[in-house]
């Protein structure tokens, strides 16, 4: 049977809607949509390249809690609601996925929070550790 495990980052969104930041299920990891929310402090900024760096670290922590990292991420999905704020989060995407080189897709589209100029979806796979097979 197949492990799974959900992971929380402690966002009130994941409560009140009833999903979690992040899914392991077997050697996939899924990191639900994440926005640019401090969720310690439940702020957002409104720069959308700190909203994009605000994301990553988001899901820097749900990854490092299912055990791997942006290096093991497979698959990336962009929303934003204007297409010109993308370019500018390019440098700072390419900090994360430049030597990774996920599947990526961007997609403009209505987020839940007139605030929220950026969400950011990861998969990714656990990494094999020695002795395991797989």
């Amino acid at each position: 049977m197949t492990e799974r495990r959900a992971i929380m980052s402690g966002s009130v969104f994941e409560e009140r809607i009833g999903y979690a930041r992040a899914v392991v299920d077997g050697d996939r990891v899924h990191v639900s949509g994440t926005t640019g929310f401090d969720y310690a402090a439940m702020t957002i900024s409104e720069d959308v390249v700190e909203q994009a760096r605000q994301c990553l670290r988001n899901i820097g922590a749900a990854l490092a809690e299912a055990g791997c990292t942006f290096a093991d991420v497979v698959r990336v999905r962009y929303l934003l609601p204007e297409r010109e704020d993308f370019e500018p989060c390019w440098p700072v995407l390419r900090e994360c996925f430049g030597e990774v080189r996920p599947a990526a897709t961007m997609l403009v589209c209505g987020l839940a929070d007139p605030r929220m100029r950026i969400e950011i979806e990861v998969d990714a796979r656990l990494p094999v550790r020695l002795g395991e097979t797989g």
